[in-house]
């Protein structure tokens, strides 16, 4: 039984298929039956370029447990950036008051 769980976001980046890049226009997040991994209904992420053939593509299909495991990881690592960019790049962040001495 299709969930008709979908969720489609523009995204900038790359996508590697059959030992080349290509340009990303879009994520598409979905819950649904697995269609490849030998699963029961699965996350389905793919990274697509609308503008390219239907081939231009790079698809995942995790468990729910996997794909729980995942966005915690990219969560700590989007935390772990935007203080990187923030705090040592100085990107953002807020000057400090300087005192005449």
């Amino acid at each position: 039984m299709c969930t008709s769980i979908i969720e489609v976001v523009g995204a900038e980046g790359m996508a590697k298929r059959a030992g080349e890049w290509f340009v990303l226009s879009h994520a598409v997040v979905a819950y649904d039956h697995a269609r490849h991994a030998n699963l029961g209904d699965v996350i389905t992420l793919d990274f697509i370029n609308t503008a390219l053939e239907p081939g231009a593509r790079a698809g995942i299909e995790l468990t729910l447990e996997t794909a729980k495991e995942l966005r915690a990881a990219l969560d700590r690592a989007i935390l772990a950036a935007e203080f990187e960019e923030a705090e040592v790049r100085g990107k953002g962040a807020v000057p400090a008051i300087v005192r005449a001495a």
